[in-house]
């Protein structure tokens, strides 16, 4: 005769902390994810006083100190400026350029892009640092 209760042993996990870490991290990447910029080419900027936002779609032109040309991120040629640019252009009219050259490049780097831009009749846009 056994009048000894049987003890079950039964493994418990707490979890509630569990959904504080998620949390948290599920918000570290939201921030961390805003904050990048997948088109991002090493320049160093020319400074200005005021900048001013823009709110129409942007196609980012980078040239940077070694004279190599970039449209978002992807290198291209000089020669292929033309063309992209059309295409972006026949996509979206309202599209604006953004031109983000490297503050040592001289100035004819600068107005051979700008040529192009006028020669498509796109709004071309200086990118500068604030001071």
């Amino acid at each position: 005769m056994e009048l000894r209760k049987k003890k079950d042993n039964k493994a418990e996990i707490f979890t509630s902390a569990m959904n504080d870490i998620m949390f948290f991290l599920m918000l570290f990447f939201i921030i961390m994810s805003t904050l990048l910029n997948p088109s991002v080419v090493k320049l160093d900027l020319p400074g200005a006083k005021s900048s001013k936002p823009i709110h129409r779609k942007e196609i980012f032109l980078s040239v940077n100190k070694d004279s190599k040309y970039f449209i978002d991120s992807k290198q291209i040629t000089f020669d292929q400026i033309e063309p992209l640019l059309n295409s972006e252009r026949t996509k979206d009219n309202e599209a604006v350029v953004v031109l983000r050259c490297d503050s040592s490049l001289s100035v004819q780097h600068l107005v051979k892009v700008l040529e192009v831009g006028t020669k498509l009749d796109m709004k071309m846009i200086l990118a500068t640092r604030k001071k």
